[in-house]
């Protein structure tokens, strides 16, 4: 099969996947909105790629970040604190992640970039170059699903993402969770097991938690960051998770999303396929049951070393 048709492929596969947890809802959104690369208002634009700086920012109310223009990688993922009753940060400019980078193995995105700005505090970045395609979705909200980075290749083969913490924030095994291991619980009209959850949280937002969603993604196991947690039966369970990093083999077509506050300690099973009007998440609120989070952090909860 030539390569054109192999990218076509991904490209479908990647639509068909676009959904992690942007709510169908504004509460937590009020006058949310970005601005990038000269453009904000509700608008699909494309930016000519020799306009395209080699580092852009991404600047909402309540969410900013830097994008590398050649990787789609983003730097200093943060959340601005600004006012709202969603608010997860206590008021304070809060940095969630230092970076978020994919590793393409030699290419490169070299083209335009296609801008979709929307009334309801959404930004969709999408760029190709030979043989790649990645896209940005973003909200500007206070919490929720407010970002996913997916990646599209023409040989199909996977790409490692790279996750690293704000220095002040850390990963850790929720002892909510933990405690619940096994339980049924309801979910909608139905219920589903409790599993064991990773979170990441910090010292000083006692509202402040997130985690990771991955869909057509495995997270890569780092056997030097092997922790033993104690679990509701008196043994113990082998967690291979850094405090600081992770990083997951994301698949041609797959993604990556984070999902910040109560959504992101809510029990709901892995999001599903989407293949029309895709956003970033199952909206599940109102169905599932919230476990929450610990604050503090008991120190044995927490995954150790930082980084491998």
């Amino acid at each position: 099969m030539k390569p054109s048709s192999l990218m076509s492929m991904a490209l479908l596969a990647m639509a068909a996947v676009t959904q992690i947890s942007f709510a169908a809802d504004s509460a937590g959104c009020e006058g949310g909105g970005f601005q990038v690369l000269g453009r904000s208002g509700a608008q699909n634009t494309t930016v000519p790629a020799n306009m395209v700086s080699t580092v852009f920012r991404v600047q909402g109310k309540y969410v900013q970040f830097d994008v590398d223009a050649a990787t789609f990688g983003i730097r200093n993922y943060t959340l601005t604190g600004a006012p709202n009753a969603l608010d997860i940060t206590g008021g304070m400019a809060t940095q969630v992640f230092d970076s978020k980078m994919p590793d393409h193995r030699g290419l490169a995105l070299t083209g335009d970039v296609s801008v979709s700005l929307s009334s309801s505090a959404d930004i969709v970045l999408t760029r190709t170059g030979p043989g790649l395609t990645m896209k940005i979705q973003a909200k500007d909200c206070a919490n929720g699903g407010l970002f996913q980075m997916e990646v599209a290749r023409a040989d199909e083969t996977k790409t490692l993402f790279t996750h690293i913490l704000a220095q002040s924030a850390f990963y850790f095994d929720n002892r909510n969770f933990r405690d619940r291991e096994g339980d049924q619980v309801p979910y909608k009209d139905t219920f589903i097991k409790v599993a064991s959850r990773i979170n990441f949280g910090n010292d000083y937002s006692m509202k402040f938690v997130g985690r990771d969603s991955p869909q057509f993604a495995d997270r890569v196991a780092e056997p030097l960051c092997t922790n033993n947690i104690l679990t509701r039966f008196g043994t113990y369970a082998r967690v291979q998770h850094c405090g600081g990093v992770s990083q997951w083999w994301v698949a041609s077509g797959g993604r990556m999303g984070q999902v910040m506050g109560e959504d992101a300690t809510e029990v709901a099973p892995p999001a599903t396929a989407c293949t029309h009007k895709c956003q970033a998440q199952n909206q599940t609120r109102g169905g599932s049951t919230v476990l929450g989070f610990p604050f503090p952090v008991a120190p044995a909860d927490r995954l150790q070393p930082r980084m491998p």
